[in-house]
């Protein structure tokens, strides 16, 4: 991770309209692409070993992401608490409303 000129660090997070994308209808295609446009490349093609589809990625748990994915404890760690946890505590927040 690098430090941004705001002094904030960049966790390569993308971001629609101030929000995080809801990923209740992503193909499993879509999720590779998210992970592979934040940074996780090599990790994404375990979502798609794994046929992890928008709906399944929001019912994920962290030990789901640690040990069911075959991903390297470091990186499984940053996706669980960079985007996954975020991703569904977004989606949680969407529907609630």
């Amino acid at each position: 991770m690098e430090d941004k000129a705001n002094g904030s660090v960049d966790t390569k997070s993308p971001v629609e309209n101030g929000q995080l994308p809801d990923p209740s209808n992503w193909a499993v295609a879509d999720v590779v692409n998210y992970f592979k446009a934040t940074g996780f490349e090599e990790q994404a093609m375990a979502f798609q070993d794994q046929e992890i589809d928008g709906k399944s990625l929001l019912l994920m748990t962290r030990n789901d992401v640690l040990t069911g994915l075959s991903i390297k404890l470091g990186p499984a760690l940053k996706i669980y608490e960079y985007h996954v946890k975020p991703l569904q505590t977004q989606h949680l927040k969407s529907n609630a409303s």
